[in-house]
């Protein structure tokens, strides 16, 4: 019998995945994480990015765009609590896109009265969400 490792990927909002897979992908603050089933336990925080899930007799994988969040290993169980956690076949290329846009207006004009933090957040999540469909239409042309 394969080795599996259960995931739940929970945002504020709902359950997004809850599920076996050999394998997953994390955005983590330092770089991406790769977990295998029976990983030593980990607690860290996670960047806004792709999260890959290799679920069991599927070629493809399972891709979830989190805007960040806290990542929870243990050798059977890997929890990811994210404020926002959107499947990828369910992110908006052109809301995206315009966010993007717009942050990058916003951190141009020096001269406005903006908070640099929030439009760098802004524009980090609007980029991380541009990846994540690329990365899903990349796996549907495969």
């Amino acid at each position: 019998m394969p080795l599996r490792v259960h995931v739940d990927v929970v945002s504020a909002e709902e359950s997004i995945f809850s599920g076996e897979t050999d394998f997953a992908v994390f955005p983590g603050e330092s770089g991406e994480l790769g977990i295998y089933p029976r990983h030593t336990p980990l607690l860290t925080r996670l960047r806004p990015g792709t999260v890959r899930l290799k679920i069991p007799d599927r070629d493809d994988y399972e891709l979830v765009y989190v805007s960040g969040g806290i990542l929870e290993v243990q050798p059977n169980l890997i929890t990811l609590l994210a404020d926002t956690a959107i499947r990828a076949h369910d992110l908006d290329e052109a809301k995206a896109f315009e966010a993007k846009k717009r942050a990058e207006e916003a951190l141009k004009n020096r001269a406005a009265d903006i908070n640099y933090a929030a439009a760098e957040a802004e524009l980090a999540e609007a980029v991380a969400q541009l990846k994540t469909i690329k990365r899903k239409k990349h796996h549907t042309q495969h």
